[in-house]
C-alpha cells in the first residue's frame, strides 16, 4: 500500500483512478505479478499480489513512478506524489489469504467511499466487483479466490459474498494492520496473554504470519541479502559508494565530509550509511572516518536512510 504525500488526495477524479488501474492491469497482464485483491481510496491504495517474473520493488517503481508523472502533468503540479516508500508485508498464505481479500475489499465501506455492500458490488475501483461478477477484470485472479469457496462459479460467488458480508461487523482488525507480534499473535489481547508465559515468539512488522513463519522469512532474507551484500562489497569500495550517492544528490564529495548540517549533506550521510551498513553489511566505523562524523551518528543515519531504501539500492547496480 502507499499513501499520498501528507495524506493529500492521491486520486482526484476518475481519470486518475482509471490511469492507476490500467497500470496495475498492465503489470498483471505482463506476468509481473498476480493480483488477488485491490482497492483504490481517495488518498491511498491497497494491493494483494503474488510476484512472478520480476521483483516487487521493480514493479512498484514502474507503477508509482509512471502514475506520479502522469498525475503531475494532468494537474499541473510538481514534486512528490507519494508519502515516502510504499509499505509491503509478506503474508503467510494458508492462514491469511482469504482474510486479506475480504479486509482489503471492505476498505471502501469502512472509509465511507461506498455506503454499503450493494454499492460496493458495483464500485469500479475495487476487486470486489470482479469477484461478484459485476465488473469484468480479465487480469484479476478471480478464479484463484473463488476456488476457495466452490468449484461452481455461481455458488462460489454467493459464498464469497456471504463471507465478505460477515466481515463488515469486524471493523478495523489490528491483527491485519498492526506490527510485529500484534500481527503474528492475533491482536493486542493475544500479545498480552503470550507475554505472561515464558515462551519466545517472533514478530516483524514486515511479515504477517505465525512466529514460525516470521522466523523462516527472516532467515531466508538474511541469507539472500548476505550473499548479495558480499558480492557487491567486493565490487564497490566505500569511496565509490560515497561518490555515487553524492552524484545522485548533487552534493560535492568534500561537502559531505565534516559537521555540516545542510539537508542535502544529511541525505548523503543517510544514503552512504544505509548502503554501507544495512545493505552491504559493513561496520559503520569506516563511514564515520570517511565522512568525519561520530560512529553512533552513522547508525542513526542508516536507520533514516532505510526509509528511502529503494532509491539508494538502485545506485548499486554494477555494469
Amino acid at each position: 500500500m502507499a499513501r499520498g504525500i501528507m495524506r493529500q488526495l492521491l486520486f482526484r477524479d476518475d481519470a486518475d483512478r482509471e490511469d492507476f488501474v490500467s497500470r496495475v492491469a498492465t503489470l498483471a497482464g505482463g506476468q509481473k505479478w498476480r493480483v488477488y485483491a485491490w482497492a483504490v481510496l481517495p488518498n491511498h491504495f491497497h494491493l494483494l499480489v503474488r510476484t512472478e517474473q520480476q521483483p516487487l520493488a521493480r514493479s512498484m517503481r514502474s507503477l508509482l513512478t509512471g502514475y506520479a508523472g502522469t498525475f503531475n502533468r494532468r494537474h499541473r503540479r510538481s514534486g512528490h506524489v507519494f508519502q515516502n516508500r510504499y509499505k509491503s508485508v509478506v503474508c503467510e498464505e494458508e492462514a491469511y489469504f482469504l482474510e486479506l481479500v475480504r479486509y482489503l475489499h471492505l476498505n471502501p465501506v469502512r472509509a465511507g467511499v461506498v455506503q454499503d455492500l450493494k454499492e460496493l458490488a458495483t464500485y469500479p475501483y475495487s476487486g470486489h466487483a470482479a469477484l461478484v461478477g459485476q465488473q469484468p477484470r480479465p487480469w484479476q485472479e478471480t478464479e484463484t479466490v473463488l476456488g476457495h469457496f466452490s468449484a461452481t462459479l455461481r455458488v462460489a460467488r454467493r459464498q464469497y459474498a456471504t463471507f465478505v458480508a460477515e466481515g463488515v461487523a469486524q471493523g478495523r482488525r489490528p491483527e491485519l494492520q498492526g506490527g510485529g507480534l500484534v500481527r503474528s499473535a492475533g491482536g493486542w489481547a493475544a500479545v498480552q496473554e503470550l507475554r505472561q508465559g515464558r515462551e519466545s515468539y517472533r514478530g516483524d512488522e514486515r511479515i504477517l504470519g505465525s512466529s514460525a513463519f516470521v522466523e523462516e522469512m527472516e532467515r531466508e532474507v538474511a541469507e539472500r541479502e548476505g550473499q548479495q551484500g558480499e558480492l557487491r562489497a567486493r565490487q564497490l569500495p566505500l569511496a565509490e559508494v560515497i561518490e555515487r550517492v553524492c552524484q545522485a544528490t548533487q552534493v560535492e564529495p568534500q561537502a559531505a565530509r565534516g559537521g555540516g548540517r545542510r539537508a542535502a549533506v544529511s541525505r548523503v550521510r543517510e544514503g552512504v550509511a544505509y548502503l554501507w551498513v544495512r545493505y552491504l553489511g559493513h561496520s559503520g566505523s569506516a563511514v564515520a572516518q570517511a565522512l568525519g562524523i561520530r560512529p553512533e551518528s552513522v547508525y542513526k543515519a542508516a536507520r533514516r536512510g532505510e526509509q528511502d531504501a529503494e532509491r539508494w539500492q538502485a545506485l548499486m547496480a554494477v555494469e
